[in-house]
């Protein structure tokens, strides 16, 4: 056998090995992380459409009129009197704080977001609901990054990611690798993002 066919035997062996390893760490990384690519998917699906879809908290608007007899006027209006506007909605463990945007209307502000808006003259109340999603709310809050732990996971995250990439670019060879029809998706799949950053 000449060095020449040597060499390339030599270098085949070499890709033969990365191919296979890149395989195994392709494989291993997917699985390992496919519930973090789910949180970000499904996660960054309703933040693209954050203008219709609220993916952290559901609001509920509910209009209703307190009796004449248990309003107060401004200045007679307590936080005794205020949690007693409350007791009928279950909100009186809730209350933060209330205040005045004009003489005759009061605002209630609840913990969790909630808030309560009534108007002294004629007891016409409008309750707003603000509830977290118990799913979406929490696959939202990890897009968001809620702290360094998670700061540290996505990083690595981040990283496999580049990894997984690469290890599928070269585990396949032939028409359907980089050198072929892969090679092709591969600049197409770039070449979206390049031209909506340009344009």
């Amino acid at each position: 056998m000449t060095k020449r066919g040597t060499a390339q035997k030599t270098t085949g062996s070499i890709m033969t090995k990365i191919r296979k390893l890149s395989r195994l760490i392709h494989r291993d990384l997917s699985f390992f992380f496919s519930g973090m690519l789910l949180v970000y998917a499904v996660s960054g699906i309703a933040l693209n459409h954050k203008d219709t879809f609220n993916s952290q908290y559901t609001v509920e608007r509910k209009t209703f009129a307190i009796e004449k007899e248990i309003l107060s006027t401004k200045e007679d209006m307590t936080k005794k009197h205020v949690l007693k506007l409350l007791e009928p909605l279950e909100e009186t463990e809730h209350y933060l704080k209330h205040y005045f945007p004009e003489p005759d209307k009061l605002k209630v502000f609840l913990k969790g977001g909630s808030n309560l808006e009534v108007c002294l003259t004629d007891g016409q109340a409008v309750y707003e609901s603000v509830k977290r999603r118990p799913v979406m709310g929490a696959l939202s809050k990890l897009h968001y990054n809620p702290g360094k732990a998670w700061t540290v996971f996505a990083d690595v995250f981040a990283v496999s990611l580049v990894i997984i990439v690469l290890s599928g670019l070269v585990m396949l060879k032939g028409r359907h690798g980089l050198n072929g029809i892969g090679g092709i998706e591969l600049l197409a799949g770039m070449l979206i993002p390049l031209l909506f950053a340009l344009l």
